[in-house]
Protein backbone atom coordinates (compact mmCIF):
# COMPACT_ATOMS: atom_id res chain seq x y z
CA UNK A 1 0.00 0.00 0.00
CA UNK A 2 0.89 3.68 0.01
CA UNK A 3 -0.09 6.90 1.21
CA UNK A 4 0.80 10.15 -1.21
CA UNK A 5 3.82 7.62 -2.91
CA UNK A 6 5.50 6.64 0.59
CA UNK A 7 4.87 2.74 0.23
CA UNK A 8 5.35 0.02 2.29
CA UNK A 9 5.01 -4.16 2.57
CA UNK A 10 2.18 -4.55 5.23
CA UNK A 11 1.38 -8.19 7.00
CA UNK A 12 -1.35 -9.20 9.12
CA UNK A 13 0.05 -10.29 12.06
CA UNK A 14 -3.18 -12.03 12.91
CA UNK A 15 -2.86 -14.31 10.11
CA UNK A 16 0.92 -14.38 9.68
CA UNK A 17 3.85 -14.41 12.07
CA UNK A 18 7.36 -12.67 11.01
CA UNK A 19 9.49 -13.54 13.09
CA UNK A 20 12.79 -11.45 12.52
CA UNK A 21 11.27 -8.16 11.12
CA UNK A 22 14.33 -6.12 10.93
CA UNK A 23 15.76 -8.75 8.91
CA UNK A 24 12.50 -9.25 6.42
CA UNK A 25 12.15 -5.24 5.88
CA UNK A 26 15.75 -4.97 4.98
CA UNK A 27 15.38 -8.15 2.21
CA UNK A 28 12.24 -7.42 0.94
CA UNK A 29 12.67 -3.68 0.65
CA UNK A 30 15.07 -3.80 -1.42
CA UNK A 31 13.61 -2.46 -5.27
CA UNK A 32 16.00 -4.78 -7.15
CA UNK A 33 16.55 -7.89 -5.20
CA UNK A 34 13.04 -8.12 -3.41
CA UNK A 35 9.53 -6.79 -3.33
CA UNK A 36 10.43 -2.91 -3.30
CA UNK A 37 9.16 -0.56 -0.92
CA UNK A 38 10.12 2.17 1.74
CA UNK A 39 9.93 -0.40 4.60
CA UNK A 40 7.70 -3.27 6.07
CA UNK A 41 4.60 -2.65 8.74
CA UNK A 42 3.01 -5.31 10.80
CA UNK A 43 -0.67 -4.69 11.98
CA UNK A 44 -1.40 -6.74 15.23
CA UNK A 45 -4.09 -6.63 17.77
CA UNK A 46 -3.98 -4.62 20.73
CA UNK A 47 -3.42 -6.65 23.68
CA UNK A 48 -4.25 -3.18 25.85
CA UNK A 49 -8.15 -1.81 26.35
CA UNK A 50 -6.89 1.89 25.56
CA UNK A 51 -6.15 0.69 21.65
CA UNK A 52 -8.20 -1.89 18.80
CA UNK A 53 -4.83 -2.73 16.94
CA UNK A 54 -0.68 -2.36 16.47
CA UNK A 55 1.56 -0.56 14.26
CA UNK A 56 5.13 -1.37 14.37
CA UNK A 57 6.95 -0.03 10.98
CA UNK A 58 10.52 -0.75 10.34
CA UNK A 59 12.68 0.65 7.64
CA UNK A 60 14.47 -0.07 4.69
CA UNK A 61 17.56 -0.22 6.55
CA UNK A 62 15.92 -2.75 9.12
CA UNK A 63 16.01 -0.03 12.16
CA UNK A 64 12.55 0.11 13.98
CA UNK A 65 10.83 3.72 13.61
CA UNK A 66 8.27 5.33 16.15
CA UNK A 67 5.82 5.99 14.09
CA UNK A 68 4.40 6.94 10.53
CA UNK A 69 1.58 9.11 9.24
CA UNK A 70 1.47 7.45 5.78
CA UNK A 71 1.35 3.59 7.25
CA UNK A 72 -1.32 4.95 9.71
CA UNK A 73 -3.62 5.77 7.25
CA UNK A 74 -2.94 2.56 5.20
CA UNK A 75 -3.57 0.32 7.81
CA UNK A 76 -6.91 2.06 8.56
CA UNK A 77 -7.94 1.78 4.58
CA UNK A 78 -6.83 -1.89 5.17
CA UNK A 79 -8.92 -2.61 8.19
CA UNK A 80 -12.03 -1.93 7.16
CA UNK A 81 -11.93 -2.64 3.74
CA UNK A 82 -10.78 -5.89 4.42
CA UNK A 83 -13.75 -6.38 7.06
CA UNK A 84 -11.45 -6.43 10.39
CA UNK A 85 -13.27 -3.50 12.02
CA UNK A 86 -16.61 -1.55 11.12
CA UNK A 87 -15.22 0.97 13.38
CA UNK A 88 -14.75 4.17 11.66
CA UNK A 89 -12.83 5.47 14.22
CA UNK A 90 -9.80 3.37 14.94
CA UNK A 91 -7.50 3.66 17.97
CA UNK A 92 -3.72 2.35 16.75
CA UNK A 93 -1.16 1.90 19.16
CA UNK A 94 2.37 2.91 17.84
CA UNK A 95 5.70 3.13 19.54
CA UNK A 96 4.81 6.97 20.06
CA UNK A 97 1.30 6.23 21.46
CA UNK A 98 -1.97 5.70 20.55
CA UNK A 99 -3.04 7.44 17.72
CA UNK A 100 -6.46 7.74 16.46
CA UNK A 101 -7.76 7.60 13.03
CA UNK A 102 -10.79 8.85 11.54
CA UNK A 103 -12.05 7.11 7.99
CA UNK A 104 -13.90 9.39 5.45
CA UNK A 105 -16.19 6.55 4.18
CA UNK A 106 -17.94 6.83 -0.07
CA UNK A 107 -19.66 3.80 -1.22
CA UNK A 108 -18.00 1.64 1.18
CA UNK A 109 -14.53 2.52 0.11
CA UNK A 110 -11.89 4.19 2.53
CA UNK A 111 -11.95 8.01 1.16
CA UNK A 112 -8.99 9.45 3.44
CA UNK A 113 -8.02 9.30 6.49
CA UNK A 114 -7.27 11.63 9.52
CA UNK A 115 -4.71 10.53 12.02
CA UNK A 116 -4.35 12.73 15.41
CA UNK A 117 -0.55 12.68 15.18
CA UNK A 118 -0.42 14.32 18.67
CA UNK A 119 1.30 17.53 19.99
CA UNK A 120 5.01 18.47 18.56
CA UNK A 121 7.97 18.51 20.86
CA UNK A 122 10.96 21.35 20.19
CA UNK A 123 14.48 22.01 21.45
CA UNK A 124 15.58 25.16 21.55
CA UNK A 125 19.18 24.33 21.33
CA UNK A 126 18.48 22.46 18.02
CA UNK A 127 17.95 25.59 16.07
CA UNK A 128 21.92 25.80 14.64
CA UNK A 129 23.06 25.94 11.12
CA UNK A 130 24.97 22.42 10.48
CA UNK A 131 27.39 24.55 7.59
CA UNK A 132 27.42 27.43 5.50
CA UNK A 133 25.78 26.00 3.04
CA UNK A 134 22.32 25.58 4.54
CA UNK A 135 20.32 27.63 6.26
CA UNK A 136 19.47 27.70 9.58
CA UNK A 137 16.79 24.64 10.49
CA UNK A 138 13.73 23.69 13.01
CA UNK A 139 14.00 20.68 15.42
CA UNK A 140 10.56 19.05 15.71
CA UNK A 141 9.42 15.97 17.02
CA UNK A 142 6.05 14.17 16.27
CA UNK A 143 7.22 10.90 18.06
CA UNK A 144 9.91 10.59 16.08
CA UNK A 145 12.86 13.45 14.92
CA UNK A 146 12.60 15.96 12.19
CA UNK A 147 14.90 18.30 11.25
CA UNK A 148 13.42 20.78 8.70
CA UNK A 149 14.92 23.55 7.01
CA UNK A 150 13.39 26.09 4.74
CA UNK A 151 14.82 26.69 1.10
CA UNK A 152 14.39 27.72 -2.97
CA UNK A 153 16.38 24.70 -3.15
CA UNK A 154 14.07 21.76 -1.65
CA UNK A 155 16.15 19.17 -4.23
CA UNK A 156 19.31 19.87 -2.10
CA UNK A 157 17.66 16.96 0.20
CA UNK A 158 19.49 14.09 -2.08
CA UNK A 159 22.87 15.50 -1.43
CA UNK A 160 22.68 17.11 2.04
CA UNK A 161 19.92 14.50 3.92
CA UNK A 162 22.65 12.03 4.39
CA UNK A 163 24.64 13.65 5.92
CA UNK A 164 22.45 15.24 8.25
CA UNK A 165 20.71 12.43 9.04
CA UNK A 166 24.30 11.60 10.58
CA UNK A 167 24.69 14.96 11.51
CA UNK A 168 26.74 14.62 15.23
CA UNK A 169 23.68 16.85 16.15
CA UNK A 170 21.18 13.98 15.99
CA UNK A 171 22.78 10.83 18.25
CA UNK A 172 19.84 8.73 17.19
CA UNK A 173 20.12 10.07 13.44
CA UNK A 174 16.95 12.00 12.51
CA UNK A 175 14.72 12.60 9.57
CA UNK A 176 15.26 15.86 7.16
CA UNK A 177 12.85 17.72 5.31
CA UNK A 178 13.82 20.36 3.23
CA UNK A 179 10.67 22.49 2.49
CA UNK A 180 10.13 26.37 1.06
CA UNK A 181 6.96 28.27 0.94
CA UNK A 182 4.61 28.45 -2.17
CA UNK A 183 2.18 30.51 -0.43
CA UNK A 184 1.19 31.20 3.57
CA UNK A 185 -0.81 27.93 3.27
CA UNK A 186 0.74 25.55 0.83
CA UNK A 187 4.30 24.35 1.39
CA UNK A 188 6.44 22.46 -0.96
CA UNK A 189 8.55 19.93 0.83
CA UNK A 190 11.15 17.29 -0.33
CA UNK A 191 11.94 14.61 2.38
CA UNK A 192 15.40 12.49 3.54
CA UNK A 193 13.68 9.92 6.12
CA UNK A 194 16.06 8.42 8.46
CA UNK A 195 17.25 4.88 7.39
CA UNK A 196 15.19 5.31 4.60
CA UNK A 197 16.40 7.68 2.08
CA UNK A 198 14.64 10.37 -0.39
CA UNK A 199 10.86 8.59 -0.15
CA UNK A 200 7.62 10.38 -2.12
CA UNK A 201 5.95 11.02 1.10
CA UNK A 202 6.61 11.56 4.51
CA UNK A 203 3.38 11.95 7.35
CA UNK A 204 5.04 12.98 10.10
CA UNK A 205 7.96 14.89 8.03
CA UNK A 206 4.30 16.81 6.80
CA UNK A 207 3.49 17.82 10.16
CA UNK A 208 6.69 18.74 11.68
CA UNK A 209 6.94 21.07 8.19
CA UNK A 210 3.88 22.60 8.77
CA UNK A 211 4.63 22.89 12.21
CA UNK A 212 7.91 24.52 11.57
CA UNK A 213 6.31 27.10 9.46
CA UNK A 214 3.55 28.01 11.79
CA UNK A 215 6.59 28.24 14.41
CA UNK A 216 8.65 30.67 12.65
CA UNK A 217 5.30 32.65 11.21
CA UNK A 218 5.82 31.42 7.61
CA UNK A 219 2.32 30.27 7.47
CA UNK A 220 -1.10 29.61 9.20
CA UNK A 221 -1.88 26.62 10.83
CA UNK A 222 -3.82 24.89 8.11
CA UNK A 223 -1.46 24.10 5.31
CA UNK A 224 -1.17 22.15 2.56
CA UNK A 225 2.14 20.36 2.24
CA UNK A 226 3.26 19.00 -1.32
CA UNK A 227 5.78 16.49 -1.61
CA UNK A 228 7.00 14.58 -4.28
CA UNK A 229 4.13 11.78 -4.04
CA UNK A 230 1.11 13.62 -3.57
CA UNK A 231 -0.27 16.74 -0.88
CA UNK A 232 -1.03 16.31 2.67
CA UNK A 233 -3.71 18.68 4.50
CA UNK A 234 -2.36 19.70 8.01
CA UNK A 235 -3.95 21.31 11.15
CA UNK A 236 -2.25 22.49 14.06
CA UNK A 237 -4.47 23.06 16.16
CA UNK A 238 -4.77 25.76 18.82
CA UNK A 239 -7.66 24.10 21.33
CA UNK A 240 -5.19 20.84 21.83
CA UNK A 241 -2.22 21.78 20.65
CA UNK A 242 -2.56 18.57 18.67
CA UNK A 243 -1.53 17.58 14.67
CA UNK A 244 -3.93 16.20 12.59
CA UNK A 245 -3.13 15.17 9.30
CA UNK A 246 -5.57 13.99 6.52
CA UNK A 247 -4.63 12.34 3.23
CA UNK A 248 -5.38 9.15 0.93
CA UNK A 249 -4.56 5.71 1.26
CA UNK A 250 -4.35 3.11 -1.60
CA UNK A 251 -3.59 -0.71 -2.35
CA UNK A 252 -1.11 -1.82 -4.44
CA UNK A 253 -1.06 -5.40 -4.89
CA UNK A 254 -1.37 -8.46 -2.79
CA UNK A 255 1.59 -11.39 -3.03
CA UNK A 256 3.03 -13.93 -1.04
CA UNK A 257 6.44 -14.90 -0.11
CA UNK A 258 7.91 -17.54 1.87
CA UNK A 259 10.08 -17.10 4.66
Amino acid sequence: MHGAGNDYIYVNTLFYDVPQPSEAASLWSDRHKGIGADGLVLIGLSQVPEADFTMRMFNADGSEGMMCGNAARCIGKYLYERGLTDKTEIRLLTLSGVKTLWLTISSGKVESVTVDMGEPLFKDDMLFVPNSEIEQGVFVSMGNPHYVVFTNDVDQVDKTGPLLEHHPAFPQRCNIEFARMESESIIRTRVWERGSGVTMACGTGACATAVAAALTRRAERTTLVVMDGGTLSIEWREADNHVYMTGPAEFVFDGEIKL
